[in-house]
């Protein structure tokens, strides 16, 4: 059996929102009509995955199209900070679209390190519009599984009943 999906509010407004355009554009109005200023904010958002596997830990990065020498990455306090931006092709600025969902603009994504992960030990790769991150965590701090002890398990009980032969 599947675990129910954790309710994530911005995944359900965001799939709200492409039905609504997609309804506004049956009846032949202009898709986005009503988010000119929510583009024009440049609210690229690319999504993040972040999980410890053995001893590393990993942070991954969706940017495709994004140009790596455009990336920057940072970590103050703690908090590692990736910036870039997806730039538009002049040629295509003016061109008269039919459909248009891909983001251009800046966008800088912000996650808390797990204690003890130190900025030097994080290396960095881009592959097929992933950038991923990986670190050492210290020992320390590395999951560790614990069998619980439960008392009576697996044992009879004698429940004061006389037995015959």
């Amino acid at each position: 059996m599947v675990p129910p999906e954790k309710w994530n509010p911005s995944r359900d407004l965001e799939r709200f929102r492409h039905e609504v355009d997609d309804l506004l554009e049956k009846f032949g109005l202009e898709r986005g009509t009503f988010r000119k200023d929510w583009e024009s904010s440049g609210a690229l958002r690319p999504a993040v995955e972040s999980y410890v596997e053995g001893d590393k830990f990993v942070v991954r990065m969706e940017l495709p199209g994004i140009d790596p020498q455009q990336i920057a990455i940072k970590v103050t306090g703690g908090v590692l900070t990736v910036k870039g931006s997806r730039e538009q092709k002049t040629e295509t600025r003016k061109s008269n679209f039919y459909r248009r969902e891909i983001r251009y603009g800046s966008f800088e994504r912000s996650i808390s390190l797990p204690e003890g992960v130190k900025a030097d030990d994080l290396k960095a790769t881009y592959r097929d519009g992933i950038l991923e991150l990986t670190a050492a965590m210290p020992k320390e701090a590395v999951p560790k599984e614990v069998k619980v002890q439960i008392e009576g398990h697996g044992e009879k009980k004698d429940n004061g009943a006389k037995k015959t032969a």
